[in-house]
């Protein structure tokens, strides 16, 4: 592990990760030619739409298709990162065009853009100097649901209840 931030577990509806098996996950993206020969396997079509993400517990950049799992992503491991990001081809090369944290998953905090941005560099990818969009996940303690803040309203959709100021997602991190 990179030992820089927090790692995520898997939060998310659990039929979901009983369903990952071994071999599972996606294409681990280490350099810009790991990057380079998994693009040019890509359908055309591909590359118009987000694909899934997650940085794994070495800090390594995994790639899916678009409508994978996060947890199938990361062969149902701990993650540092997961979202959604996009790519566009630059004048000699690919750079990430928009990334997110959007996981319901793992619901990873905006923190987790360090370890996202040290895995792209890794791979040698041009990024942006954070999430082009950040989600901000949230637990309500009472009644156990996952939140998505929106316009920095703090209130669970589900009860009623104010969501804590800091990310609590997980019980046990």
């Amino acid at each position: 592990m990179t030992g820089q931030g927090r790692s995520y577990r898997y939060v998310g509806p659990v039929e979901l990760r009983a369903a990952v098996r071994p071999g599972d996950g996606g294409r681990c993206i280490g350099s810009a030619a790991d990057f380079g020969g998994w693009i040019v396997e890509q359908s055309v079509a591909e590359p118009a739409e987000p694909f899934t993400f997650v940085v794994d517990a070495d800090g390594v950049l995994r790639l899916a298709p678009r409508r994978s799992e996060h947890v199938a992503c990361a062969g149902g491991d701990i993650v540092l990162g997961a979202g959604e990001i996009s790519f566009m081809r630059e004048a000699d090369w690919w750079a990430v065009s928009e990334v997110s944290n959007q996981s319901t998953g793992y619901c990873p905090d905006v923190s987790s853009w360090a370890e996202v941005a040290r895995a792209l560099d890794a791979a040698e990818l041009r990024r942006p100097s954070g999430f082009t969009h950040e989600v901000v996940f949230r637990r309500r303690t009472d009644c156990q649901e996952h939140n998505i803040v929106r316009e920095e309203d703090f209130v669970c959709v589900f009860c009623g209840s104010d969501l804590p100021a800091v990310w609590n997602v997980d019980p046990s991190a």
